[in-house]
């Protein structure tokens, strides 16, 4: 019985050859398309579950609003906190400071650049970073005790033990001695904390000066609640916390007319889950990945799998037209609706199956672009994971039964006197097919639709004027074993003669995303006569402003001449100057830090954007304090021959730093990677707009060939009548296009709202344009005309007198 079923499908499919192609080439694409999207959205939404106290271990933050009612969340803790946590609240078992520290390493001759972090003994309990050896307990007993991964001791000490080594840190300029006292992990794919190696906070080199400050913050924490401990109440308990520790920052914003935040407080410490912390965009400047993405992922798979399944019905329908005479045979020698469904179930099944197997070979053929596009890191092993065997077999048992149930149920369900006296008719078209196809051209519609309004915005973005000439400008990271102040002197020295460079500076922030992946920002918040002063503190070197081709709006530049210029001589942004409430802020005195030096305005610059247009640029202090380092040197160069102006930089490079990498880049390439995230975004979905349509337009020729099969005789008298070809194909479009044009009307306020809630991402954004609406509505409602057409005209042409005797 089985072996008859298989051999009857296998020449029915053979039979009806084209219909299987598209049927099979529609599922393995959009197979293909939800597997690797729905693994990319798996992996995102697997960062830190690892960890097995994940669901006890938070990121404390703090809520509060700006004079003007604009809510701010900031992750950075003052030190003295920690130690306050853990006495105050006893629901608090663990707390641990973490923060970047500095990367440079050495071990005899060698040198390494490494991510260092520094930490409190806790972390290394807190979290599922598996020790290989040393105790975590006691890993971190002293302040000269490192604990590395398993990565750096392959590159320090290749196959030597590390447990018990000497090696040297960076610390802000200063070789310091380390002894390794255990050997972790390294971080897995889906870990927000990644580290080469771990030191403690009291190595950080102002934690001295600061170690009692409740307002100097530059670090993040975790905390690790009690397993008893309730979330909810551990937060009531930190209001009374906040209102203890931090007095004198609320009575300052009371004083000067601060509004309170939604909880009704000045200042809030809240608890924000570990899971969560990847998805974070606000805390982390825009780094953090937005769970708007990932759901967008997830929708796409499932838009795409839906046409493709609805294309699947409206082929299987058609075809099933054509062999109405051979259920009618099989009616007659007894065959009964259930096994005919099942006949036509099993097809439906033998071609999903092969669908899905191609799909898979497609998904992993794909793999490395896919990865390459998204910045993802799928391989094998993430298709062979239970829970991804699991997902693809539902998925399949899913699909087998959606798409097979309504095509079986309508074949089984002929009249065999009817179909053997060659009067099969099928029902007039109704509400399931219509909603098929208004379906398919409503996600075609708002793909297409957000497709076009992302261009628009990256276009928007890409040319709007950011304070500053970011052409011709190379920025090269300095990296952490050298000493940014004497690269960038040793540089000046080798550029000095060069032809073609223009200038040469320095700064502690690269603009854009470089080469090297890394990122810094410094807010710093004062009061400056009795007014609250905000911030970005840049670390700049001279020629700066000459480099960057930024506007001096009064006073002027800092000069070498000058013996206090690099020192405490600052530069503000008009913004900064307008702060401070100053009808002439040259020549005043800023006092950042109440412990620390004066800072007096030398000049007044024009307001630019340091980072992207996500977000509202802050007002920006430049100065050349040299405490803080100098982490990126900038060569402004002669935009006749930018390629040899390069090589010229690198070989000044290789003088410097032979031993070193050199990843410098254009800047004006370092800004255009600020918008990665949406350029990946608005290919993904106009990839998927491509791919809807085809086989919305796949679906379309099926449901049209059905009518025209029903059609024929009525099409036939209606020529003989005397009607024009043109009037025919009018006559057959008309009813497709009205629901076509449904799906414009529906698709239209939803790709709107997704658009405006995307839109609100950006701080600079177009205004909503209509005419990508009316434009999206017109390639469908053409698109759709063309694809009934074929069968109209051809349906058109067919001569009278043979549809009338074939009917």
């Amino acid at each position: 019985m089985l072996q008859s079923y298989l051999k009857i499908a296998l020449r029915t499919l053979w039979k009806h050859r084209t219909h299987t192609l598209i049927n099979v080439v529609g599922l393995a694409v959009a197979s293909a398309a939800c597997l690797l999207l729905f693994l990319t959205a798996s992996f995102h939404l697997s960062y830190d579950r690892f960890h097995t106290k994940a669901d006890r271990i938070f990121r404390p933050y703090f809520l509060s609003n700006d004079r003007a009612g604009n809510e701010g969340l900031s992750g950075s803790m003052p030190y003295p906190m920690l130690p306050a946590l853990k006495a105050e609240l006893p629901e608090i078992v663990g707390a641990s400071l973490i923060r970047w520290s500095s990367g440079g390493v050495r071990y005899g001759d060698k040198s390494f650049s490494k991510m260092i972090r520094t930490c409190d003994p806790d972390f290394l309990t807190m979290f599922t970073f598996p020790m290989l050896k040393g105790n975590p307990k006691t890993a971190l007993n002293d302040l000269g005790n490192i604990v590395i991964s398993e990565n750096m001791a392959k590159d320090v000490f290749g196959k030597t033990d590390p447990m018990g080594k000497s090696l040297l840190l960076n610390q802000n300029g200063t070789w310091k001695n380390f002894v390794v006292t255990g050997l972790i992990a390294d971080f897995p794919d889906n870990s927000t904390e990644q580290y080469d190696a771990f030191i403690r906070t009291e190595n950080i080199v102002e934690y001295g000066q600061y170690k009692a400050d409740w307002s100097h913050s530059d670090s993040g924490m975790y905390v690790e609640l009690a397993p008893t401990a309730d979330r909810g109440a551990v937060e009531k308990k930190l209001s009374l916390f906040v209102q203890k520790y931090m007095a004198g920052t609320i009575k300052q914003q009371r004083e000067n007319g601060y509004p309170k935040n939604t909880r009704g407080e000045y200042v809030s410490l809240l608890l924000e889950p570990l899971p969560d912390v990847h998805f974070d965009t606000v805390m982390t400047g825009g780094q953090g990945t937005s769970k708007t993405y990932v759901y967008a992922l997830l929708i796409i798979g499932l838009f795409i799998l839906a046409i493709a399944c609805i294309n699947f019905i409206n082929l299987t329908i058609a075809q099933s037209v054509t062999r109405s005479r051979e259920v009618g045979v099989r009616k007659s020698l007894g065959a009964g609706q259930g096994q005919l469904m099942g006949q036509v179930w099993g097809e439906t099944g033998l071609l999903c199956l092969v669908s899905l197997a191609l799909g898979l070979g497609l998904a992993y053929g794909l793999m490395p672009e896919f990865n390459k596009l998204l910045q993802a890191k799928l391989s094998l092993a993430n298709f062979l994971t239970p829970s991804a065997l699991l997902a693809i077999l539902g998925g399949f048992v899913v699909v087998v039964l959606a798409v097979g149930g309504y095509p079986s149920w309508v074949v089984a369900r002929f009249n065999a006197v009817e179909v053997l006296k060659g009067k099969i008719q099928l029902n007039r078209p109704g509400l399931l097919r219509n909603a098929l196809i208004v379906t398919q051209f409503t996600i075609a519609c708002l793909l297409t639709a957000c497709t076009l309004v992302m261009v628009q915005q990256l276009s928007y973005l890409r040319a709007k004027p950011i304070g500053l000439n970011q052409d011709q400008v190379v920025s090269i990271p300095i990296g952490s074993t050298l000493d940014g102040q004497t690269a960038l002197r040793q540089l000046r020295n080798q550029l000095a003669d060069k032809p073609g460079i223009v200038s040469v500076s320095g700064t502690g922030v690269n603009i854009g995303a470089g080469l090297d992946g890394s990122s810094s920002r410094m807010v710093y918040g004062f009061m400056y006569n009795k007014r609250e002063l905000m911030c970005d503190w840049l670390r700049v070197d001279f020629d700066y402003l000459k480099t960057m081709q930024i506007k001096l709006l009064q006073g002027r530049d800092v000069n070498p001449t000058f013996s206090t210029d690099s020192s405490t001589a600052i530069l503000v942004s008009q913004s900064f100057a307008k702060q401070m409430g100053d009808k002439d802020p040259v020549g005043k005195f800023i006092q950042p830090d109440s412990a620390g030096r004066k800072f007096q305005v030398v000049g007044v610059v024009a307001d630019f954007n340091l980072y992207s247009l996500h977000q509202q640029p802050k007002p920006i202090v430049l100065h050349l304090d040299k405490r803080w380092a100098l982490s990126y040197m900038l060569v402004r160069v002669m935009p006749k021959n930018l390629t040899g102006a390069m090589e010229t930089v690198k070989l000044a490079w290789k003088t410097i730093a032979p031993k070193q990498e050199f990843n410098g880049s254009f800047v004006s390439e370092n800004t255009e990677r600020w918008y990665r995230k949406e350029q990946r975004l608005s290919t993904i979905f106009s990839t998927a707009a491509g791919i809807a349509i085809l086989l919305s337009c796949m679906g379309l020729f099926a449901v049209a060939l059905i009518s025209i099969e029903q059609r024929t005789k009525e099409i036939g008298v209606r020529k003989v009548l005397g009607a024009s070809i043109g009037s025919l194909v009018a006559l057959l479009s008309k009813d497709f296009l009205r629901l076509v044009i449904v799906a414009i009307v529906l698709a239209t306020p939803l790709a709107w709202w997704a658009m405006t809630n995307w839109l609100g991402n950006f701080a600079y954004k177009i205004t909503m344009p209509w005419w990508v609406f009316a434009l999206t509505g017109g390639l469908a409602i053409v698109i759709a005309f063309v694809t009934i057409a074929f069968q109209s005209v051809r349906a058109a042409l067919m001569n009278p007198v043979k549809s009338l005797r074939s009917e």
